[in-house]
């Protein structure tokens, strides 16, 4: 059920300031939650500040008070992999600060509208990216979005002008830049941007490459802004 002001107008729950700054979200799956906090900071020194913590991996209801706990509001932690509104709203009530989807499941959309929480569904076709953005969405998720390339958020935007897309899904960090061109709210990364780290990886490697998909989306974004 979408949610509506007393005009009548769609109340959708708005991307948050760190997300609007930063345009990315790192996804995080690991063999268990508890490695995450390590990674967390490093991708934190490297300005990657949206972090998604995929229910794939166990220990996630255990571990997300502490890692909220840990790092405060310096980040964002959300939970993803959502696939039941009873899991979304599990999430919601220990404190997600979004919640993302690898389908467009409207009864997960709905909780999140009605609670006010940022809510990224996944799709892939235009049916279904339009229905997850009808029914309040955030932004939409189009995953695999290496399927389809960033040529699709363009397509898209014919029909569908003011939608709001974040690519996930086979997302390389030299393919951060067109998304961006593209019109991307954001952009999702996961192997690409984490490569070894939950293998005894460098860690510093890790922050490098958070940096410079950070520095990809600024130094787009300024490109963009200029030719305007």
């Amino acid at each position: 059920m979408q949610r509506l002001d007393d005009q009548g107008t769609l109340l959708r729950p708005a991307p948050s300031a760190i997300l609007s700054a930063t345009r990315v979200v790192a996804v995080l799956r690991a063999s268990h939650a508890s490695e995450y906090a390590p990674i967390i900071e490093a991708l934190q020194l490297g300005d990657v500040r949206s972090i998604e913590l995929t229910l794939s991996t166990p220990g996630v209801w255990d571990e997300l008070p502490r890692l909220q706990e840990r790092f405060g509001d310096t980040l964002e932690i959300g939970v993803g992999t959502v696939t039941t509104a009873a899991e979304a709203e599990t999430a919601l009530d220990l404190g997600a600060a979004y919640i993302v989807t690898p389908v467009t499941t409207p009864d997960i959309i709905s909780a999140c509208v009605r609670r006010g929480v940022a809510v990224y569904p996944g799709g892939l076709t235009p049916t279904e990216l339009h229905a997850g953005w009808k029914l309040g969405a955030t932004a939409v998720k189009v995953f695999p979005a290496s399927t389809v390339g960033a040529g699709y958020v363009s397509q898209l935007r014919g029909p569908f002008p003011d939608i709001q897309v974040i690519p996930s899904g086979g997302v390389d960090i030299d393919d951060v830049p067109a998304w961006i061109r593209a019109g991307a709210l954001a952009v999702s990364l996961g192997g690409p941007l984490l490569g070894d780290a939950f293998k005894g990886g460098d860690l510093q490697e890790l922050t490098a490459r958070a940096r410079r998909v950070r520095d990809l989306v600024n130094q787009t974004a300024a490109e963009l802004g200029a030719a305007r």
